[in-house]
């Protein structure tokens, strides 16, 4: 099924650059709230990122990742590891929605300092599993 890996790999490709540009939108989108002071109006383009961009390729690479796991049968140490690290990328993509709401709110403390640690964590994921992935023909069982 090369058809299920491409599918994979595609969708996580669109989902790690996601989570490599959620942070920065944020922070864009902060800076101009700031600015526009009593006359903001909502910018929509971090929700409608996340909400049509984001979160479908995170499940489409969740779901094809799961059936490859399934039918392919593949087990080893590493894959525990890899897991780990999609759960990491999984809390920076939770983080990053969170930070989209409390701009929607006004809430506006904090949202450049947990935006700066949603990039770092997304991106000790998306290392950690490219790593695990490459190391994976080493055969850790």
């Amino acid at each position: 099924m090369p058809w299920l890996k491409l599918l994979h790999i595609a969708s996580l490709v669109i989902w790690c650059g996601s989570l490599l540009y959620l942070p920065a939108l944020l922070s864009y989108s902060l800076q101009l709230r700031k600015d526009a002071g009593f006359a903001q109006g909502s910018p929509p383009m971090p929700r409608f990122f996340y909400i049509s961009v984001a979160t479908p390729a995170a499940l489409v690479a969740i779901f094809s990742g799961t059936a490859l796991f399934l039918l392919h049968g593949l087990m080893g140490g590493w894959l525990a590891f890899k897991l780990a690290a999609v759960v990491a990328m999984v809390a920076a993509h939770g983080s990053c929605g969170w930070l989209i709401l409390r701009l929607e709110m006004g809430i506006y403390k904090g949202v450049k300092t947990a935006s700066i640690l949603a990039l770092l964590l997304a991106l000790a994921g998306i290392l950690s599993v490219l790593g695990f992935v490459l190391a994976k023909p080493l055969d850790w069982s």
